[in-house]
């Protein structure tokens, strides 16, 4: 039974399985007879019917590092538009414990890398596990204090 809806497409009536010999769909409703896929609540997921699966036809990528520790990367110019909100300040050492405390960093990192990406204009003290050369530099240029954690 077809009939159009209001933008003028067809629609069909769903077929209702398992409703007697005359609907055409009655019995085993559509699905043979016997064997796993006649049963409800059954989906042979990635079988292919013998042939190889395609997970383990592609060889395997990567390695993941259960040792390798999690460093969290903060530019300057992030720390200065966290100065300029007042979400940090100036006076205190921005160090991982605080970051980690303000969620501006990962919870589950264990050191802090500090990159030179953009400018920072205040004095600041920093307190970081590891600082990369034009960090520094740009942290000397204005006066800033910096300490790295050697473990």
């Amino acid at each position: 039974m077809t009939s159009l809806n209001t933008s003028g497409k067809i629609l069909r009536k769903k077929m209702r399985v398992g409703r007697g010999i005359g609907s055409g769909k009655g019995k085993t409703s559509g699905r043979g007879h016997k064997g796993q896929k006649s049963r409800s609540g059954v989906a042979v997921k990635s079988f292919e019917g013998g042939q190889m699966p395609l997970y383990r036809r592609l060889p395997k990528r990567g390695f993941n590092q259960f040792k390798k520790t999690k460093v969290a990367e903060l530019n300057l110019d992030k720390i200065q538009t966290f100065i300029e909100k007042k979400t940090l300040n100036t006076n205190d050492t921005v160090n991982i414990t605080i970051l980690k405390k303000l969620k501006i960093i990962n919870k589950n990192s264990k050191k802090l890398k500090i990159l030179g990406k953009g400018e920072i204009k205040n004095k600041i003290s920093i307190e970081a596990d590891m600082i990369s050369a034009s960090a520094a530099k740009k942290l000397e240029k204005i006066g800033a204090s910096f300490q790295i954690n050697k473990k």
